[in-house]
């Protein structure tokens, strides 16, 4: 079994959710947990919220990587 794709779609599904949550900033419980106030607090709002969204776009960029394998 070629497990490129699988790990391809599951590269796609989590770009998704952070994408999703650095949209919507939704739930509240995940915003404040420790690690993201951490973020918060070098990066700032705009700022962890941008980094979310590269990360999430690094991770949509893994999972067409992947599918091409």
């Amino acid at each position: 079994m070629n497990w490129y794709p699988l790990l391809g779609l599951l590269a796609f599904a989590y770009a998704g959710l952070v994408i999703y949550l650095a949209a919507t900033k939704k739930p509240a419980a995940i915003w404040n947990m420790g690690k993201i106030q951490a973020f918060i607090k070098v990066l700032g709002e705009k700022g962890t919220v941008t980094f979310f969204y590269i990360w999430g776009a690094l991770f949509a960029a893994l999972g067409i990587w992947l599918f091409t394998l």
